[in-house]
């Protein structure tokens, strides 16, 4: 299986963006209005991992400020899983960011989410923080200097 890596700066706007919203959906069990969402964020950062027109993996955050991009939302097709796609996506995200002259990159994860929480420390965040949300789910706010 081939896997093709794909960066968009704009929400896509073909059925790639359906196939997204899919995905999402998938993993997380909800579609939160996600293009709606993408649609409002500040230097939107698409990426996704395509195996021929089948999404199944993407990466998507966006600017807090000239030199922090916040990594928002993430997620690989549990069919594919175990092969590096997310590793993969994360890298082509922080090659990108680089380029474009970020200093940090700054996530927010939870315990239930441990394969998430592991890539990010592997691949060189740090927790800086922690705290209750509104709906009292404890978030872990990490960060990685790039």
């Amino acid at each position: 299986m081939e896997i093709e890596y794909v960066i968009f700066t704009s929400v896509p706007k073909d059925e790639t963006a359906e196939r997204l919203t899919q995905l999402h959906q998938k993993i997380f069990g909800t579609s939160d209005d996600l293009i709606d969402k993408m649609a409002q964020k500040p230097q939107l950062l698409i990426v996704l991992a395509m195996s021929g027109s089948k999404v199944i993996g993407y990466k998507i955050g966006y600017e807090l400020s000239n030199e922090i991009f916040y990594s928002w939302l993430g997620g690989v097709d549990p069919g594919y899983r175990g092969q590096g796609i997310a590793t993969e996506l994360m890298q082509k995200q922080h090659q990108f960011l680089t380029e474009k002259g970020y200093k940090m990159i700054r996530t927010k994860t939870m315990n239930r989410w441990r394969g998430m929480l592991v890539m990010n420390i592997k691949n060189g965040f740090d927790v800086i923080n922690t705290y209750m949300d509104e709906e009292g789910l404890h978030k872990i706010i990490l960060e990685k200097q790039l």
